[in-house]
């Protein structure tokens, strides 16, 4: 999954960065408001993580400008102001979600993994399609029981997958959630990474569960019965 990352806490913005990337997302990171606005106007994101005092713009101007131009991706502001009045007027401005700073690394990503569900067909943190199992919250997968273990790059598109069980979903799709804006466009490495895929979620058993569609892209859903 992608996320835009707006902090001017450049210290802080690392770490967030080093931490979701170790979890599979796909992370662009903006220093300042300006720069932040861009990339929630211009790049596809299943999340953004904003702060509220920035440089040049201040983020509930950004949320306000990307919410009046019809931008519905998830917002979760960051703020070291805990007033229930500002939390208020961010949510009324549009957000998702706020997180006080100092706050815990895992909780941040609960939150983004609860955003991600909110906006999703699947609800639950474990996702069931046949006897194949995706616990989002532990990255654990299993199928008939069997535990398999994935890179995180396999993860990361097993699981956007998941979220849109028995859709196709294009490859243009998944480079634009998976990968950041420096990943080349050109490169076959989705297709690697679907091959990689269904030999470990379907080798061995019966019901192939991850499928490819002629000039449209992948899909995983349940076997016909």
């Amino acid at each position: 999954m992608r996320v835009i990352l707006v902090e001017d806490e450049r210290e802080l913005a690392h770490s967030i960065k080093k931490g979701l990337e170790e979890g599979g997302y796909s992370v662009d990171v903006a220093y300042d408001g300006e720069e932040g606005l861009y990339m929630a106007e211009n790049f596809p994101a299943d999340v953004i993580v904003l702060d509220i005092m920035l440089p040049h713009t201040d983020g509930l101007t950004i949320l306000k400008t990307i919410r009046s131009k019809g931008i519905k991706t998830p917002v979760l502001l960051l703020t070291a102001r805990d007033a229930l009045s500002e939390k208020i007027k961010g949510l009324d401005t549009g957000a998702d979600d706020y997180l006080t700073k100092p706050f815990e690394f895992a909780e941040l990503v609960a939150r983004i993994r609860s955003l991600l569900r909110r906006t999703a067909e699947v609800k639950e943190a474990i996702i069931r399609i046949d006897d194949l199992e995706i616990n989002t919250a532990s990255h654990g997968v299993r199928r008939a029981g069997r535990p398999i273990r994935l890179s995180a790059r396999e993860y990361s598109i097993l699981e956007y997958l998941a979220y849109r069980k028995n859709t196709v979903v294009s490859r243009t799709e998944i480079t634009e959630h998976i990968y950041d804006e420096s990943f080349d466009r050109d490169s076959n490495i989705v297709d690697v990474y679907i091959n990689y895929l269904r030999k470990k979620i379907d080798r061995g058993f019966k019901n192939k569960l991850l499928h490819t569609v002629r000039g449209a892209g992948y899909i995983l859903k349940e076997p016909e019965r």
